[in-house]
């Protein structure tokens, strides 16, 4: 009976489906006769200006008599350069991620003291609330630990006695919690996925007060809780390196959105987590990594330029691979010579691929990126300069590290959460402050009111 009522539904979909392609077809030309800027991107690739931010800055391209022209890329975190930020605390052998966080939201760099309140306060909100996993997370698994993330940030809502105050007080009392309980949360829906669906055994581990967010993270996914200094050190620098990028970016921009209708943190954190959710977007890292399995599987010998080549112009004719005509973590709406944080990455991948002896996938992955901006160039016609970005070599890292491809992009929003919770605050306490409302040209025909029995 069930089985002929879900035959019934689909044909009546299916019919759905077939109205809505006849009254809903746009015209492509409308776009650029109402100069549409698609993407809030203009003509030439570049972002359209929709504000002004003091916490951070991407650069990969500079303008020289009206034309964009290629440049290695920076990532600046206020004022910062994030190469320099790295090779300061890196050098000085300490962990850099709280450290990173305090200056994204803060504005300037901590002294010792403030930095030790801070992690200590981070450490103090970790739990979290009474009953929350039972509620929250066990009595409703989700298969993917992205949409569990949305839901529960959503949730916290609920058991925030002032959730609504939109004093700065409150507001960073709020982002510190978020900051400090998303990865507690990632790693308890992970658990519980594996749990439901993959049929394991339920580990829920507390987080230690003494340990880094990097330690406790991998110390809480591990059922044995063990991890290596240097892994510790290297999933602390990719959250470094996803700390931020821009207001612009399509998750940041997103919790401005909401944050200028004056809507509470936990709604515009949780809209946030479904943009980057988005294979456009953080679940990029995913895709690259199923990209390569297909390459790897396509490609009997990798240093072969010729067959690499092949695969590459198969993904792009949508041939093969998930059929998308995309080369995943090839390119970047703003960087082009470069993207500094897959160089970083790529620096740290390349030893760590040494010590796991994985170096002949490793260099795979430096022949895709070499040879894509010529098949690009071959298949597509395109001359546009591409670099590798974060994406490209992140999945290999977490790969060699050991992490499972389901926390890719959840690892993402435990970086990413410090860079939106910035931009909340200043969308709502920047001066004159305004709802973000961009224009749609309306291009439906006048029509008129059909009596039903006359349609």
């Amino acid at each position: 009976m069930q089985d002929e009522v879900r035959d019934i539904s689909k044909g009546l979909i299916e019919s759905l489906c077939g109205d809505y392609r006849r009254h809903n077809q746009i015209d492509p030309a409308c776009y650029e006769r109402y100069d549409v800027k698609r993407g809030l991107r203009n003509a030439d690739g570049t972002g359209v200006m929709a504000g002004v931010t003091r916490i951070g800055n991407v650069l990969g391209y500079y303008v020289q008599d009206g034309e964009r022209q290629p440049a290695p890329g920076k990532l600046i975190y206020r004022g910062i350069d994030v190469e320099a930020l790295i090779g300061g605390f890196t050098g000085e052998g300490r962990f850099g991620f709280e450290e990173t966080a305090y200056l994204l939201l803060m504005g300037a760099l901590p002294t010792r003291a403030q930095l030790d309140a801070f992690r200590h306060l981070l450490s103090e909100h970790q739990a979290l609330p009474h009953m929350f996993t039972e509620d929250m997370i066990i009595k409703a698994p989700s298969p993917d630990v992205m949409n569990k993330l949305a839901r529960s940030v959503l949730a916290l809502y609920s058991y925030d006695s002032d959730p609504d105050d939109m004093s700065l007080t409150n507001q960073l009392r709020q982002a510190v919690e978020l900051i400090a309980r998303v990865p507690v949360i990632v790693a308890h829906a992970f658990a519980v996925k594996r749990h439901y669906y993959d049929d394991e055994s339920l580990y829920l581990h507390r987080p230690q007060p003494e340990l880094s967010v990097a330690e406790n993270f991998l110390y809480s996914v591990r059922h044995d809780n063990q991890y290596t200094e240097q892994e510790a050190r290297l999933l602390d620098l990719c959250l470094v390196l996803h700390a931020e990028h821009g207001g612009g970016n399509n998750s940041a921009f997103a919790c401005r959105v909401l944050s200028s209708s004056g809507t509470d943190i936990y709604s515009a954190v949780s809209a946030a987590v479904g943009s980057l959710k988005g294979p456009r977007h953080g679940g990029a890292n995913k895709k690259v990594m199923e990209m390569f399995s297909c390459i790897e599987e396509e490609v009997s010998d990798w240093r072969d330029d010729g067959q690499i080549r092949t695969c590459l112009a198969r993904l792009l004719r949508k041939e093969t691979g998930d059929r998308s005509g995309l080369i995943y973590g090839i390119g970047h709406a703003i960087y082009t010579l470069s993207d500094p944080r897959a160089v970083i990455l790529k620096r740290f991948a390349k030893k760590l691929a040494a010590d796991k002896g994985m170096l002949e996938e490793f260099e795979l992955f430096e022949a895709v990126e070499r040879l894509a901006p010529e098949v690009l160039h071959d298949v597509k016609g395109e001359d546009k300069v591409v670099c590798a970005n974060v994406d490209f070599y992140s999945g290999l890292v977490y790969k060699m590290m050991g992490i499972p491809q389901e926390l890719y992009t959840p690892l993402f929003a435990v970086a990413r959460v410090v860079g939106w919770c910035a931009h909340r605050i200043e969308e709502v306490y920047q001066p004159g402050n305004r709802i973000i409302r961009p224009a749609y040209k309306a291009v439906a025909p006048l029509g008129t009111f059909v009596p039903l029995e006359q349609r």
